[in-house]
């Protein structure tokens, strides 16, 4: 994707570096972080310096590889080990993570060479898997079709083009006429800050609204359909997304719009039988009582915005279950994930 005409991908590893987009500052400020080490590329992935499931899993890998670089001859395989509880230690959610962090360190065990190599094909197949499901997901989409989505799944939440937004992006770039709802997705808002940033740079006629406006739009027919990510789906179809995708998929379905899940196969957990299994990550309450912008001057600040003294709760994710998804768009094709036949992906 471009940024003021420029090809970058979302994270990327060159050398012994690992190279990322930076999240936090977006759409405010463009940055790239350089993760020296492996601990540095943990820090980027707890802190959401890279965020999305396919982005996440990624820069795992990539922080895998570099463990594999930094260990000794002598301690190598313990090395190893502990490098990749850490690297999965960073966050819970997301089954991209593990999926990348065990088959890096399956080839680093043969050697530190090995580990770059597969490091640099998940990224590349994260990048091709996402170019197909926008080619397989145009097809859902009817020219004139008003699309909702929530929180971020486009390029910036994978290593190019994303899973919701990318056949979003197809169908814009094949001369459909579309306009995209975005969901705010509070309290990192997402949406608001990095759905409509690649929105805006992809020139495709959207505009933000609240997270509680979804019902409203929906009872006007001012919606068609709903596209949304994934950070893990079970075995039985139940998808784990952020917060508040759960409540859209429970209006859609009451009138009666198509809810779909984008996200790779990759993003499939076959040892969840159910949303039952997928763990839910909790952060910290200081990202629902503070919110950053900058000031007239361009100079990033953090404010409180609730009552001062009052506590809050912050659950990542929640678990939509399967019956409310007309269909998982994967770059092997659309799955009916109501039937529970997501054991063809694997």
């Amino acid at each position: 994707m471009k940024v003021k005409g420029i090809d970058y991908r979302t994270v990327w590893m060159q050398g012994k570096e690992v190279f990322l987009i930076e999240q936090n500052l977006l759409p405010f400020e463009f940055k790239i972080y350089k993760a020296g080490t492996f601990k540095d590329t943990c820090h980027a992935i707890k802190t959401m310096i890279v965020r999305g499931a396919g982005a996440i899993g990624a820069a795992a890998g990539f922080a895998m590889a570099q463990a594999a670089l930094e260990a000794s001859d002598t301690n190598y395989l313990d090395s190893l080990i502990v490098a990749k509880i850490e690297i999965e230690n960073t966050r819970p959610t997301a089954q991209n993570l593990f999926y990348a962090v065990e088959r890096v360190f399956k080839a680093a065990c043969i050697s530190h060479e090995q580990a770059v190599k597969e490091a640099m094909c998940i990224a590349d197949e994260d990048s091709d898997a996402s170019r197909r499901i926008g080619e397989i997901g145009n097809d859902l989409i009817k020219d004139g079709f008003n699309i909702l989505t929530h929180c971020n799944a486009g390029w910036l939440a994978f290593v190019d083009y994303g899973t919701a937004l990318s056949p979003i992006y197809t169908a814009h770039r094949s001369g459909k006429k579309i306009f995209v709802y975005v969901d705010e997705t509070r309290p990192r808002s997402q949406g608001a800050r990095l759905t409509a940033w690649e929105l805006m740079n992809e020139e495709v006629p959207h505009t933000i609204v609240p997270d509680n406006a979804g019902a409203f739009l929906m009872s006007q027919g001012r919606v068609d359909m709903i596209i949304t990510g994934a950070d893990r789906i079970a075995a039985n179809g139940d998808t784990a997304n952020k917060i508040g995708t759960f409540e859209k998929a429970i209006i859609a379905k009451e009138f009666g719009i198509p809810f779909y899940i984008a996200a790779p196969t990759s993003t499939i957990d076959m040892k969840c039988s159910s949303g039952k299994d997928i763990p839910v990550e909790h952060r910290s309450e200081n990202e629902v009582l503070y919110q950053t912008g900058p000031d007239k001057k361009g100079v990033l600040h953090e404010i409180l915005v609730c009552s001062p003294g009052s506590n809050a709760i912050n659950p990542a994710f929640d678990i939509t279950p399967a019956k409310y998804i007309t269909g998982i768009i994967t770059e092997k094709g659309i799955i009916n994930a109501n039937k529970e036949v997501l054991f063809k992906c694997s």
